[in-house]
């Protein structure tokens, strides 16, 4: 998934997105509330984290304008800030967390996952899909025991388009939220074509997968009846 740093301070900026990335999230930075806005005006996120203490911008005015353009989004409030003012006020304008300075990167990502597993609605770890399974957390698909042999971003692709089960994503949703990113000039549509096209091969190898589906001149789908 996407996330953007909004945090002023540059080391610690940094290294959540270092930890971040070795979690296999996709991770920009932005230093300033100006480059935040210019960035969020955009890209598409999944996940905002906002530090509301920002040297040129108001990080609740910022949490606002986000709100509006990125509505999708998860936002997670990170600050030194511990009035108990800015937090409501945070949280009363649509923050989905709130996490004081300092904190462990390890309790940052269980926020992260929390808030994910709520937005999704992800009540089980282990996702079927007709003779398969996907185990989220330990990034596994299963078909009749025998593990699908999925590149990184093969299993990133699927599991996204799991997440947002019986949601049409477009092919140009699935490359921003999977490879970052992209200028309209740089994309081309057949690029998540052949990444498709590779994945259905594996999946055909160990069972059907009639639940993958392509909904023409759009994109993508999983179909389920549930989401368990």
């Amino acid at each position: 998934m996407n996330v953007l740093i909004v945090e002023d301070e540059r080391s610690l900026a940094r290294e959540i997105a270092d930890f971040l990335k070795s979690e296999n999230f996709l991770c920009d930075i932005a230093n300033t509330g100006t480059e935040a806005s210019e960035k969020i005006a955009i890209n598409l996120y999944d996940f905002v984290l906002l530090d509301l203490g920002l040297p040129d911008y108001n990080g609740i005015d910022l949490l606002k304008e986000a709100k509006k353009i990125n509505s999708e989004a998860s936002f997670i409030i990170i600050t030194a800030r511990g009035a108990v003012e800015d937090k409501v006020k945070g949280l009363d304008l649509g923050a989905d967390d709130y996490l004081p300075k300092p904190f462990a990167l390890i309790e940052l990502l269980s926020r992260i996952n929390a808030v994910a597993r709520r937005k999704f609605n992800v009540t089980n770890p282990d996702v079927i899909l007709g003779d398969f399974t996907m185990q989220v957390h330990a990034r596994k698909l299963i078909c009749k025991e025998t593990e699908v042999d999925l590149t990184k971003k093969e299993y990133d692709l699927l599991q996204y388009l799991v997440l947002n089960s019986n949601k049409v994503l477009t092919r140009q949703q699935l490359y921003e939220h999977i490879w970052g990113n992209i200028l309209d000039d740089q994309y081309d549509s057949n690029f998540i074509d052949v990444h498709i096209k590779n994945l259905r091969k594996k999946l055909n190898l160990h069972a059907p997968s009639p639940w993958l589906e392509t909904v023409r001149g759009v994109g993508y789908r999983v179909s389920t009846g549930h989401k368990e």
